[in-house]
């Protein structure tokens, strides 16, 4: 798929990082599945959505609750780690659709430290 989003090479990087021993390891400490919908600017808006399987340890494009909705930037600033999950659900920043538990896993942790993007 063509994307503008500067998240989808996060995504790509994450890909590599689940396969690997520490990848494999979160993903079983984690044992969930997250679909992230990711919009340009504006959340709702032109949204591409992926699937995290923290169970099999893969990414996907598609549909799986719970999910996530960011803009891009701020998808980008929660997986680096500059922004908090729980600050940018507070701010509007990240809207939650289904287990809250879930969500409260989602955490900078499982994502690779990027090389430059």
């Amino acid at each position: 798929m063509s994307t503008s989003l500067k998240s989808a090479a996060l995504l790509e990087q994450m890909k590599v990082h689940l396969a690997t021993d520490v990848g494999k390891q979160i993903s079983s400490k984690i044992s969930l599945v997250y679909q992230l919908n990711i919009a340009p600017k504006k959340i709702g808006v032109d949204e591409e959505i992926y699937v995290v399987d923290l169970k099999q340890g893969t990414i996907t494009e598609g549909l799986y609750p719970p999910f996530f909705s960011f803009t891009d930037n701020d998808f980008l600033s929660i997986a680096t780690g500059k922004m908090k999950p729980q600050i940018a659900f507070v701010r509007g920043a990240m809207k939650i659709k289904g287990s809250i538990s879930a969500a409260q896993k989602f955490t900078p942790d499982i994502f690779p430290k990027p090389s430059k993007l």
